[in-house]
């Protein structure tokens, strides 16, 4: 089974090939050019296996959430590639991805939001599947869902946007930190695997990005 997967929901542009559980891929800090970067970065990772877009089961994205327009990025392209190739695609949660990647157990995913918030899930590795403890919402970081137990790793930009905050409230729950992870494809497409092998991806015309967030920006009086 071949996967194609991107991501580019954060700073950084990613892209992976996932071919029965064998995972190429290749990320670039592109800062606002993923629109510039996606789609030769893709064909480079194709072209450098010998796969083509008819060989592919599915493709997978990261479907947020994330920064508004690296999301929108990744579900049009993923969408335009599996429209023109017929195949199906699946959607997959960063924040997932940033636990995937993780190699923890216990993970606190946690992505800034901008705006004093972040975009927040917890989940927990239960054989070859993950649990969601806390579904992906946007809190602010003092109010992030209270968890049990010890042993949690945190992972994410919202560990260097709040970690002050974050720390606080995991006092308790925290071993280890990565603030530096961002979501990768090589990570969307480890998740994309099992859905699709499970029935579980979409046409391409269903696929949406999962923004959380509808407000994004402060007014002025709010800036004040």
């Amino acid at each position: 089974m071949r996967i194609l997967a991107l991501e580019t929901s954060t700073e950084y542009c990613s892209v992976a090939l996932w071919q029965d559980g064998a995972v190429s891929d290749r990320c670039e800090l592109v800062g606002q050019k993923h629109s510039e970067v996606l789609i030769p970065m893709l064909d480079g990772l194709l072209r450098a296996a010998s796969v083509k877009l008819a060989d592919l089961d599915g493709i997978a994205f990261g479907a947020g959430p994330g920064s508004f327009t690296g999301v929108r990025i990744a579900c049009s392209a993923a969408q335009g590639l599996a429209l023109g190739a017929d195949k199906p695609v699946i959607g997959v949660c960063t924040l997932q991805a940033l636990a995937q990647a993780s190699g923890r157990e216990r993970v606190i995913a946690a992505l800034d939001a901008r705006m004093a918030e972040v975009y927040h899930a917890a989940y927990e590795k239960r054989g070859d599947e993950w649990v969601t403890l806390c579904a992906p919402a946007l809190c602010l970081p003092q109010d992030a869902p209270a968890l049990e137990d010890q042993g949690w790793f945190g992972t994410g930009s919202g560990f260097i946007a709040h970690g002050e905050q974050l720390r606080a409230r995991y006092n308790a729950n925290l071993a280890a930190v990565d603030e530096q992870a961002v979501p990768q494809a090589a990570a969307i497409a480890q998740l994309a695997a099992p859905l699709l092998s499970a029935g579980r991806a979409v046409d391409a015309a269903q696929a949406l990005p999962q923004y959380l967030r509808d407000k994004v920006a402060l007014k002025t009086s709010e800036r004040q």
